[in-house]
Protein backbone atom coordinates (compact mmCIF):
# COMPACT_ATOMS: atom_id res chain seq x y z
CA UNK A 1 0.00 0.00 0.00
CA UNK A 2 1.24 3.42 -0.94
CA UNK A 3 3.10 5.48 1.76
CA UNK A 4 1.10 8.41 3.77
CA UNK A 5 2.66 11.48 5.19
CA UNK A 6 -0.77 12.56 6.91
CA UNK A 7 -2.92 10.31 9.17
CA UNK A 8 -5.74 11.80 10.86
CA UNK A 9 -8.14 9.27 13.53
CA UNK A 10 -12.24 9.61 12.51
CA UNK A 11 -13.66 8.81 15.59
CA UNK A 12 -17.48 9.20 14.30
CA UNK A 13 -19.25 5.40 13.75
CA UNK A 14 -19.64 2.36 15.61
CA UNK A 15 -17.37 0.43 13.74
CA UNK A 16 -14.73 -1.57 15.41
CA UNK A 17 -12.30 -0.61 12.53
CA UNK A 18 -9.36 1.75 12.86
CA UNK A 19 -10.44 5.01 10.43
CA UNK A 20 -8.20 7.69 9.02
CA UNK A 21 -8.40 10.53 6.57
CA UNK A 22 -4.68 10.14 5.35
CA UNK A 23 -2.91 12.29 2.37
CA UNK A 24 -0.47 10.92 0.47
CA UNK A 25 2.94 13.38 -1.10
CA UNK A 26 0.31 15.13 -3.34
CA UNK A 27 -1.82 16.15 -1.08
CA UNK A 28 -4.37 14.04 -2.17
CA UNK A 29 -6.88 12.38 0.74
CA UNK A 30 -8.14 8.66 0.95
CA UNK A 31 -10.15 6.95 3.57
CA UNK A 32 -8.15 4.26 5.34
CA UNK A 33 -10.13 1.38 7.39
CA UNK A 34 -7.89 -0.53 9.48
CA UNK A 35 -9.61 -4.30 10.76
CA UNK A 36 -8.07 -6.70 13.01
CA UNK A 37 -8.58 -10.19 14.91
CA UNK A 38 -11.47 -12.13 13.10
CA UNK A 39 -13.47 -9.93 11.02
CA UNK A 40 -10.19 -9.20 9.31
CA UNK A 41 -10.76 -12.41 6.97
CA UNK A 42 -14.02 -10.48 5.65
CA UNK A 43 -12.32 -7.37 4.32
CA UNK A 44 -11.16 -9.21 0.83
CA UNK A 45 -14.88 -10.75 0.31
CA UNK A 46 -16.47 -7.26 0.74
CA UNK A 47 -13.35 -5.58 -1.25
CA UNK A 48 -14.61 -7.73 -3.92
CA UNK A 49 -18.06 -6.80 -3.36
CA UNK A 50 -17.18 -2.79 -3.50
CA UNK A 51 -15.49 -3.55 -6.53
CA UNK A 52 -18.20 -4.80 -8.19
CA UNK A 53 -20.91 -2.15 -7.21
CA UNK A 54 -18.54 0.82 -8.13
CA UNK A 55 -18.67 -0.84 -11.23
CA UNK A 56 -22.14 -0.71 -11.49
CA UNK A 57 -22.08 2.57 -11.18
CA UNK A 58 -23.05 3.18 -7.49
CA UNK A 59 -22.57 6.33 -5.51
CA UNK A 60 -19.47 5.29 -2.89
CA UNK A 61 -16.31 5.49 -1.55
CA UNK A 62 -14.92 3.64 -4.09
CA UNK A 63 -12.39 1.28 -3.43
CA UNK A 64 -8.96 1.17 -4.13
CA UNK A 65 -6.03 -0.88 -2.31
CA UNK A 66 -6.36 -4.44 -0.64
CA UNK A 67 -3.28 -5.02 1.80
CA UNK A 68 -3.91 -8.30 4.11
CA UNK A 69 -0.76 -9.96 6.57
CA UNK A 70 -0.98 -12.03 9.56
CA UNK A 71 -2.05 -8.41 11.50
CA UNK A 72 -5.65 -7.69 9.81
CA UNK A 73 -6.36 -5.91 7.03
CA UNK A 74 -6.14 -2.09 5.48
CA UNK A 75 -8.76 -1.04 2.57
CA UNK A 76 -8.03 2.32 1.18
CA UNK A 77 -11.17 3.87 -0.42
CA UNK A 78 -11.61 7.00 -2.35
CA UNK A 79 -12.22 10.08 0.29
CA UNK A 80 -15.49 11.91 -0.86
CA UNK A 81 -15.90 16.01 0.92
CA UNK A 82 -18.99 15.74 2.25
CA UNK A 83 -21.95 16.47 4.40
CA UNK A 84 -23.76 13.48 6.44
CA UNK A 85 -27.08 13.51 5.32
CA UNK A 86 -28.18 13.53 8.78
CA UNK A 87 -27.19 16.98 8.95
CA UNK A 88 -28.44 18.15 5.98
CA UNK A 89 -31.87 16.64 5.27
CA UNK A 90 -34.30 18.02 8.36
CA UNK A 91 -32.80 21.86 6.25
CA UNK A 92 -34.30 21.10 3.56
CA UNK A 93 -38.04 21.08 1.66
CA UNK A 94 -40.33 18.34 1.94
CA UNK A 95 -39.68 18.19 -2.10
CA UNK A 96 -36.12 17.86 -1.88
CA UNK A 97 -36.45 15.44 0.63
CA UNK A 98 -38.30 13.26 -1.42
CA UNK A 99 -36.24 13.55 -4.26
CA UNK A 100 -33.13 12.59 -2.23
CA UNK A 101 -35.20 9.46 -0.84
CA UNK A 102 -36.25 8.50 -4.19
CA UNK A 103 -32.48 8.07 -4.73
CA UNK A 104 -31.86 6.47 -1.88
CA UNK A 105 -33.83 3.62 -3.21
CA UNK A 106 -32.61 3.72 -7.01
CA UNK A 107 -29.12 2.59 -5.00
CA UNK A 108 -30.70 0.58 -2.80
CA UNK A 109 -32.07 -1.25 -5.49
CA UNK A 110 -28.78 -1.64 -7.77
CA UNK A 111 -27.29 -3.06 -4.43
CA UNK A 112 -29.76 -5.75 -4.02
CA UNK A 113 -29.29 -6.70 -8.03
CA UNK A 114 -26.19 -8.81 -6.68
CA UNK A 115 -27.75 -12.44 -5.55
CA UNK A 116 -26.71 -14.13 -1.97
CA UNK A 117 -24.23 -17.42 -2.66
CA UNK A 118 -26.45 -20.15 -4.02
CA UNK A 119 -25.37 -22.78 -1.05
CA UNK A 120 -26.38 -20.18 1.43
CA UNK A 121 -29.19 -21.72 3.85
CA UNK A 122 -33.37 -20.69 3.25
CA UNK A 123 -34.40 -17.40 4.78
CA UNK A 124 -37.03 -18.67 6.40
CA UNK A 125 -35.04 -21.06 8.48
CA UNK A 126 -32.42 -18.43 9.37
CA UNK A 127 -34.68 -15.35 9.95
CA UNK A 128 -36.90 -17.30 11.98
CA UNK A 129 -34.04 -18.71 14.61
CA UNK A 130 -33.03 -14.81 14.62
CA UNK A 131 -36.88 -13.97 15.80
CA UNK A 132 -36.12 -16.84 18.04
CA UNK A 133 -32.97 -15.59 19.48
CA UNK A 134 -33.77 -11.39 19.74
CA UNK A 135 -37.33 -12.39 21.55
CA UNK A 136 -35.26 -14.46 24.09
CA UNK A 137 -32.65 -11.37 24.50
CA UNK A 138 -35.66 -8.82 25.28
CA UNK A 139 -37.67 -11.02 27.40
CA UNK A 140 -34.29 -11.33 29.71
CA UNK A 141 -33.53 -7.58 29.19
CA UNK A 142 -34.42 -5.56 32.32
CA UNK A 143 -35.88 -2.89 30.24
CA UNK A 144 -39.25 -2.78 28.48
CA UNK A 145 -41.45 -0.73 26.70
CA UNK A 146 -45.23 -0.29 26.72
CA UNK A 147 -47.05 -1.79 23.90
CA UNK A 148 -44.77 -4.47 23.50
CA UNK A 149 -46.67 -7.45 23.51
CA UNK A 150 -48.61 -5.95 20.44
CA UNK A 151 -45.15 -6.23 19.11
CA UNK A 152 -44.43 -9.61 19.57
CA UNK A 153 -47.98 -10.82 18.78
CA UNK A 154 -47.24 -8.59 14.98
CA UNK A 155 -44.47 -10.60 14.71
CA UNK A 156 -45.39 -14.09 15.43
CA UNK A 157 -48.57 -13.71 12.91
CA UNK A 158 -46.14 -12.81 10.35
CA UNK A 159 -43.61 -15.48 10.86
CA UNK A 160 -45.18 -17.44 7.64
CA UNK A 161 -43.96 -14.97 5.44
CA UNK A 162 -40.85 -15.81 5.60
CA UNK A 163 -41.15 -18.91 3.77
CA UNK A 164 -39.91 -18.39 -0.01
CA UNK A 165 -38.15 -14.97 -0.07
CA UNK A 166 -35.41 -14.22 -2.07
CA UNK A 167 -31.96 -13.53 -0.91
CA UNK A 168 -29.34 -10.93 -2.10
CA UNK A 169 -26.47 -9.05 -1.01
CA UNK A 170 -27.30 -6.46 1.48
CA UNK A 171 -25.25 -3.41 2.78
CA UNK A 172 -26.40 -4.15 6.37
CA UNK A 173 -27.40 -0.78 7.77
CA UNK A 174 -28.68 1.62 5.13
CA UNK A 175 -30.08 4.53 6.51
CA UNK A 176 -29.25 8.57 6.57
CA UNK A 177 -26.03 8.06 9.11
CA UNK A 178 -24.66 6.22 6.08
CA UNK A 179 -25.53 8.57 3.27
CA UNK A 180 -23.39 11.52 2.28
CA UNK A 181 -24.47 14.23 0.48
CA UNK A 182 -20.88 15.35 -1.32
CA UNK A 183 -20.08 18.69 -2.90
CA UNK A 184 -22.18 18.48 -5.77
CA UNK A 185 -25.69 17.56 -3.79
CA UNK A 186 -25.03 13.79 -5.19
CA UNK A 187 -26.08 11.51 -2.65
CA UNK A 188 -23.49 8.62 -1.63
CA UNK A 189 -23.36 6.01 0.66
CA UNK A 190 -20.95 5.06 2.85
CA UNK A 191 -19.62 2.02 5.06
CA UNK A 192 -20.74 -1.13 4.27
CA UNK A 193 -19.28 -2.95 7.20
CA UNK A 194 -22.05 -4.78 8.20
CA UNK A 195 -23.27 -6.44 4.95
CA UNK A 196 -24.90 -9.28 4.56
CA UNK A 197 -26.64 -11.74 2.49
CA UNK A 198 -30.78 -11.78 3.02
CA UNK A 199 -34.19 -10.74 1.94
CA UNK A 200 -34.25 -7.40 0.12
CA UNK A 201 -36.60 -5.84 2.10
CA UNK A 202 -35.15 -6.46 5.40
CA UNK A 203 -32.82 -3.82 4.59
CA UNK A 204 -35.84 -1.65 5.12
CA UNK A 205 -35.74 -2.11 8.64
CA UNK A 206 -33.41 0.74 9.01
CA UNK A 207 -35.77 3.08 7.50
CA UNK A 208 -37.50 3.97 10.84
CA UNK A 209 -34.54 6.37 11.34
CA UNK A 210 -35.45 7.96 8.19
CA UNK A 211 -38.94 8.34 8.90
CA UNK A 212 -37.90 10.24 12.35
CA UNK A 213 -35.78 12.53 10.85
CA UNK A 214 -37.29 12.99 7.50
CA UNK A 215 -40.80 11.35 6.60
CA UNK A 216 -40.46 12.43 3.00
CA UNK A 217 -37.14 11.05 2.48
CA UNK A 218 -38.90 7.39 3.72
CA UNK A 219 -41.22 7.43 1.11
CA UNK A 220 -39.61 8.42 -1.14
CA UNK A 221 -36.93 6.01 -0.70
CA UNK A 222 -39.64 2.99 -1.12
CA UNK A 223 -41.29 4.83 -4.19
CA UNK A 224 -37.61 5.20 -5.47
CA UNK A 225 -37.11 1.21 -4.55
CA UNK A 226 -40.07 0.13 -6.46
CA UNK A 227 -40.40 2.57 -9.28
CA UNK A 228 -44.08 3.96 -7.67
CA UNK A 229 -46.51 2.36 -4.89
CA UNK A 230 -45.06 -0.44 -2.75
CA UNK A 231 -46.95 -3.80 -2.92
CA UNK A 232 -48.83 -4.59 0.02
CA UNK A 233 -46.60 -7.73 1.00
CA UNK A 234 -43.54 -5.30 1.43
CA UNK A 235 -45.92 -3.08 4.02
CA UNK A 236 -46.73 -6.45 5.69
CA UNK A 237 -43.16 -7.42 6.02
CA UNK A 238 -42.09 -4.26 6.92
CA UNK A 239 -44.03 -4.13 9.83
CA UNK A 240 -42.35 -7.72 10.91
CA UNK A 241 -38.30 -6.74 10.07
CA UNK A 242 -39.39 -3.39 12.15
CA UNK A 243 -40.99 -5.13 15.00
CA UNK A 244 -37.84 -7.68 15.33
CA UNK A 245 -35.74 -4.72 15.54
CA UNK A 246 -37.64 -2.54 17.84
CA UNK A 247 -37.04 -5.71 20.38
CA UNK A 248 -33.79 -6.14 19.85
CA UNK A 249 -32.61 -2.46 19.79
CA UNK A 250 -33.25 -2.38 24.05
CA UNK A 251 -30.71 -5.14 24.70
CA UNK A 252 -27.98 -3.74 22.64
CA UNK A 253 -28.50 -0.04 23.58
CA UNK A 254 -28.56 -1.59 27.62
CA UNK A 255 -24.68 -1.51 27.81
CA UNK A 256 -23.78 1.66 25.91
CA UNK A 257 -25.73 3.84 28.94
CA UNK A 258 -28.97 5.55 29.77
CA UNK A 259 -29.02 7.55 26.67
CA UNK A 260 -28.76 5.02 23.86
CA UNK A 261 -32.13 3.42 25.94
CA UNK A 262 -33.56 6.77 26.15
CA UNK A 263 -33.36 6.79 22.12
CA UNK A 264 -34.09 3.29 21.49
CA UNK A 265 -37.55 3.62 23.89
CA UNK A 266 -38.53 6.61 21.64
CA UNK A 267 -38.24 4.93 19.09
CA UNK A 268 -40.07 2.37 20.13
CA UNK A 269 -43.19 4.49 20.66
CA UNK A 270 -43.25 6.08 17.90
CA UNK A 271 -43.25 2.82 15.51
CA UNK A 272 -46.13 1.90 18.17
CA UNK A 273 -47.83 5.38 16.95
CA UNK A 274 -47.11 4.91 13.45
CA UNK A 275 -49.04 1.40 13.31
CA UNK A 276 -51.64 2.65 15.75
CA UNK A 277 -50.84 -0.30 17.87
CA UNK A 278 -49.49 -2.38 14.79
CA UNK A 279 -52.97 -2.75 14.17
CA UNK A 280 -52.05 -0.69 10.65
CA UNK A 281 -50.33 -2.56 7.91
CA UNK A 282 -49.02 0.79 6.33
CA UNK A 283 -47.33 2.88 8.60
CA UNK A 284 -48.43 6.59 9.56
CA UNK A 285 -45.30 8.64 7.88
CA UNK A 286 -45.76 6.81 4.35
CA UNK A 287 -47.51 9.58 2.15
CA UNK A 288 -47.80 8.29 -2.07
CA UNK A 289 -45.73 10.55 -3.87
CA UNK A 290 -44.32 12.02 -0.53
CA UNK A 291 -47.02 14.65 -0.39
CA UNK A 292 -45.27 16.94 -2.66
CA UNK A 293 -43.59 16.84 -6.14
CA UNK A 294 -42.65 13.74 -7.48
CA UNK A 295 -38.47 13.54 -8.11
CA UNK A 296 -38.19 15.35 -12.22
Amino acid sequence: MREFVLREPIEKGWSADRKYRVEDVEGQSYLLRVTTGERAATRRPLFALQRRLAGMGVPMCAPLELDEDGEGARVLYEWIDGQDAEDVLPRLSAARQYRYGHAAGEILRTIHSIPAPEDLPDWEGRFNAKIDRKLRAYRECPVRFPGDEAVIACIEAKRALLRGRPQTFQHGDYHTCNLLLDRAGRLVVIDFDRYDFGDPWEEFNRIVWCAQLAPPFAGGMVEGYFGGEPPRAFWELLALYIGVNALSALPWALPFGEGEVRVMLRQAADILSWYDGMQKVVPGWYAPGGACEKPM
